[in-house]
């Protein structure tokens, strides 16, 4: 049985088995060939965090392979007022066949994953965002048909997308440049793990020696879910960690953009930058 609760779990291998997979379905969506590797199957879909992409992305294509997806609001679920993870995981278990979850920590997604007795699927955390990532590197390889030999830069809040894009990057043989004020870096285990890779990692407080000779640039909100409390205080400091035409100058030519969104024009990227590489987000 196969999770996938954080990239560094899976090899470099695994991850594109995962995107070579992805394109073959792909390609068969677009042509009309039926792929029902879900008849029979139900898929429940537990948000601690709403979403937009996510909840519709998993809904769809939980159907599109012939299965059937349960939404599950924290709201409707006893985890929501208390239960421990592990009955939660035993019980949806007896009923289900696999299991996305959208929540707050890792710990909970482990859990899962421990106590359960069906594959577990992480669609977000706070550490990471791994489905989200294996997405970009899909897009990526759509429009540059490698990965070797580029560099993806990561400019603002050292979040949870910023320490997926770092081990995905690395695990696909990218160079990897991430600039975050000091206090707002990658975590300490995705800064550990990048040391395995001497050379192809680069941290920095200034977004312009990132984003230099960049084929690939990403940001995201300066402040996530459940950080609304810190949002002035944020809108402050990072100032000057702005995706914007003059900090693109030192990136290649063309540059493509990606944002996991919601996108908050005018802050950590600019409307005009974000409406012309609309297409590469959306």
């Amino acid at each position: 049985m196969n999770h996938l609760l954080k990239l560094q779990d899976l090899s470099a291998e695994e991850i594109v088995r995962i995107l070579d997979l992805a394109d073959q379905l792909k390609y068969e969506k677009k042509h009309g060939i039926e792929h029902p590797y879900l008849k029979g199957k139900a898929v429940g879909l537990i948000f601690q965090k709403s979403s937009t992409r996510t909840r519709v992305s998993f809904e769809t294509g939980v159907h599109q392979l012939g299965g059937q997806a349960l939404f599950l609001s924290s709201n409707d679920l006893q985890i929501g007022r208390g239960e421990p993870v592990q009955d939660t995981a035993r019980v949806l278990s007896r009923y289900l066949d696999g299991i996305m979850i959208r929540t707050y920590e890792q710990k909970e997604v482990e859990d899962l994953a421990e106590y359960g007795s069906i594959p577990i699927i992480n669609g977000l955390t706070d550490y990471c965002h791994p489905c989200q990532v294996l997405a970009d590197l899909m897009t990526i390889r759509e429009k540059f048909g490698k990965f070797e030999g580029l560099k993806m830069a990561y400019i603002g809040d050292g979040n949870n997308m910023a320490n997926s894009l770092i081990v995905g990057g690395l695990k696909m043989g990218m160079d990897v440049a991430c600039a975050s004020p000091k206090g707002h870096q990658p975590d300490p285990a995705v800064l550990e793990f990048a040391k395995e890779f001497p050379g192809k990692f680069t941290l920095t407080e200034d977004p312009k020696e990132a984003v230099k000779d960049a084929d690939v640039v990403f940001t995201d909100t300066w402040a996530s879910m459940g950080m609304e409390a810190e949002k002035e205080e944020r809108m402050k400091l990072f100032q000057g960690y702005q995706v914007n035409d003059e900090l693109l100058e030192l990136a290649k030519s063309p540059v493509m953009i990606q944002h996991c969104l919601p996108a908050y024009r005018g802050q950590e990227i600019t409307e005009k930058v974000f409406e012309e590489h609309a297409d590469e987000n959306l």
